[in-house]
């Protein structure tokens, strides 16, 4: 079932170009991760070891292997046919591990050696309901080590209503600001990846083992939300240090 590095190179380069219709300020959020990442891996006593979850086709923890050369990344992701594109095009950045998050088993394959410095997420975590979101939670926060940091980059509107919808319309408005870089949604992006014979059989794996997801089926729990999940499950310190209207890097540090 593998893909030619062409091919590869090809779709996920389509796939990064698609995904700048939905996250605000993808690049910049990107790089505040890594610089957060960076910062709490000066600390480490060891080779730090991160954790990307909901890796996809392999965007960020492609950046933090740049960013990181010297780190062990452990990619974990559902779906079959991005973990591939992961998998060639973006071999040397991380171990990729097949595992749906939340699940149960899904943190023990993740075989980790010594415990995490820290765990990162871009749009990913957002399809979790609050109780599989609390329990994923906890057991992040007992892989990781004292000190150790989650980081999730993600649309966490305010509890409140109207500043829900206002923060909301200024992340669309940044967003069609930038349309003109991508040429075809999440919709068009798989329709035409399932035209390609060469992703004959991964698309079919997938459509076997994914339900349909997409930017508008997320279960959007509001940041509040998220920061009293996160100190319910044993993290000292939470809050967003970055943010444009809705689009937020949270950090919670690990007692």
């Amino acid at each position: 079932m593998g893909l030619s590095l062409a091919t590869a190179e090809r779709w996920v380069r389509r796939w990064e170009r698609q995904q700048e219709r939905y996250a605000v300020d993808r690049e910049e959020r990107f790089t505040v991760i890594a610089d957060l990442v960076e910062h709490i891996a000066a600390s480490a006593a060891h080779r730090p070891l991160i954790v990307d979850l909901g890796c996809g086709p392999g965007s960020l923890a492609a950046r933090l292997a740049r960013r990181l050369p010297d780190a062990d990344i452990v990619a974990v992701d559902r779906d079959p046919l991005l973990l591939e594109l992961a998998r060639t095009h973006h071999a040397d950045a991380a171990r990729y591990v097949d595992a749906v998050i939340g699940e149960p088993g899904w943190a023990e394959a993740l075989t980790l050696d010594r415990p995490l410095d820290a765990a990162v997420s871009t749009t990913a975590l957002h399809y979790l309901n609050p109780d599989t979101l609390r329990r994923t939670y906890g057991q992040l926060a007992s892989l990781l080590r004292p000190g150790g940091i989650l980081v999730n980059g993600d649309h966490l509107p305010p509890d409140d209503a109207e500043l829900a919808q206002i923060a909301g319309h200024i992340g669309r408005r940044r967003a069609e600001r930038r349309r003109a870089f991508a040429h075809e949604d999440w919709s068009s992006w798989w329709a035409a990846i399932a035209e390609d014979p060469e992703m004959t059989d991964l698309f079919a794996e997938h459509r076997t083992r994914c339900s349909p997801t997409g930017t508008d089926n997320a279960a959007r729990l509001s940041l509040p939300t998220h920061l009293r999940l996160l100190r319910q499950a044993g993290f000292a310190h939470a809050g967003p240090v970055w943010q444009y209207g809705d689009s937020c890097v949270v950090v919670a540090i690990r007692r």
